[in-house]
């Protein structure tokens, strides 16, 4: 069963057993009381948690999570990350993807000209920035919109692009 990171517990709030989370998700519903997520332990074993509380906090996701109730039930997940069964991820409109089904892909021109791959996304504003590294380990910023992105095969894994004037240099 393949999981989906969602979240990483940085610190522990208040003494009632609340976690602060560092959001990795656009998915609000992910933290919903009621949802059920999944930790991944220092021995990479996953165990589910429910979640009972949550609430907004200076710019971090609070979760309480049903049964633990004392800071000291929760102080051991510091520094661990929140996931979700792959198979829960929310349906998306056309042309949005979902990180994980980008990076890696093999990015080229519309002339066929091989580019790299797909290794980070960025998102720093209006729209996404794909980091594509070559097999000399330059890499290129590639922007994630209409103008440039031209194709996105998920399939073959395959993206191809419109380069825009000084995007090689």
């Amino acid at each position: 069963m393949e999981h989906l990171k969602v979240g990483k517990i940085v610190n522990t709030h208040g003494i009632k057993g609340e976690i602060k989370v560092l959001r990795i998700t656009d998915f609000e519903e992910r933290f919903q009381a009621g949802t059920t997520l999944w930790i991944q332990d220092s021995n990479n074993n996953l165990f589910n948690v429910k979640i009972d509380g949550h609430r907004i906090h200076k710019n971090f996701d609070l979760l309480h999570f049903e049964g633990y109730d004392n800071i000291n039930d929760v102080e051991p997940f510091k520094g661990m990350y929140l996931f979700i069964k792959k198979e829960d991820i929310t349906e998306l409109e056309d042309n949005a993807f979902y990180y994980h089904e980008i990076i890696g892909c093999t990015v080229e021109t519309m002339n066929g000209e091989h580019i790299g791959n797909v290794t980070e996304i960025l998102s720093p504003g209006a729209n996404d920035v794909w980091v594509v590294k070559n097999t000399n380990g330059k890499e290129f910023l590639i922007p994630y919109i209409e103008q440039v992105v031209k194709e996105v095969d998920l399939q073959t894994q395959l993206i191809k692009i419109e380069p825009m004037e000084g995007l090689f240099e």
